[in-house]
C-alpha cells in the first residue's frame, strides 16, 4: 500500500468533537460529515482539503467519545491517511474498521510541516517527507489490517468473505 498526499498539521489531543462536531451527529451520511470535518480545529479545512491529502496530528489523536463518525468524516473528505504521535485506542480501532489507514510515528508527527508532500509505504511502515527529503518509520500495517483497508472496512471485508464462502450474511 503506497499513499501520497499533502500534509495538514494539527496539534495534540485532537478529540472526536474537533474532528466532527457533535452538532452534526444527526446524520451518518459520509458526504455530509465530510463537509464539516475538522471545522472546529480549522474552519477552512473542509473547503481546502483535497482527495489524497494526509492529516498529521500530535499525541492522543482521536481522543474523546467512541463515535465512528470521526474516522468516517476524515475518510469521506478524501484524506488518504492519518499520521500521529499517538492515537486514542478506540479511534485506532474505528479507523481500521471503516478502512482509514493510520500510522503512529512520533518522529514523523514532529518533523512534517503543513503543506509538505508525504509518501507512506504502509507495507514497510516508511513515511517519506518528499518536500524535506526526510524519512521516518511507523509500525507497518499487518496484512489482515491491510485487507480491511483494501475492502473499505470491516463490514465490506465481512461481506466479501461471506460472498466468497457462498454464504449470505443472513445465514452466517
Amino acid at each position: 500500500m503506497l499513499l501520497k498526499g499533502r500534509a495538514w498539521k494539527f496539534g495534540d489531543d485532537i478529540d472526536t468533537d474537533a474532528i466532527i462536531p457533535a452538532r452534526y451527529l444527526n446524520t451518518s451520511d459520509p458526504s455530509e460529515l465530510a463537509r464539516h470535518v475538522m471545522e472546529d480545529a480549522d474552519k477552512e479545512f473542509p473547503l481546502k482539503v483535497q482527495k489524497g491529502d494526509v492529516i498529521v496530528g500530535g499525541k492522543n489523536f482521536g481522543c474523546g467519545s467512541s463515535r465512528e463518525h470521526a474516522p468516517i468524516a476524515i475518510k469521506a473528505s478524501g484524506v488518504n491517511a492519518v499520521i500521529a504521535k499517538s492515537f486514542a485506542r478506540i479511534f485506532y480501532r474505528n479507523a481500521f474498521n471503516i478502512g482509514l489507514p493510520i500510522f503512529e510515528s512520533p518522529e514523523a508527527s514532529g518533523g512534517i510541516r503543513e503543506g509538505d508532500s508525504v509518501e507512506i509505504d504502509g507495507d514497510k511502515g516508511i513515511i517519506r517527507n518528499l518536500t524535506q527529503g526526510t524519512e521516518y518509520t511507523a509500525k507497518a500495517i499487518p496484512h489482515f489490517m491491510q485487507e480491511l483497508i483494501s475492502a473499505g472496512g470491516l463490514i465490506e471485508w465481512t461481506r466479501k468473505k461471506f460472498a466468497a464462502s457462498g454464504l449470505s450474511s443472513k445465514e452466517g
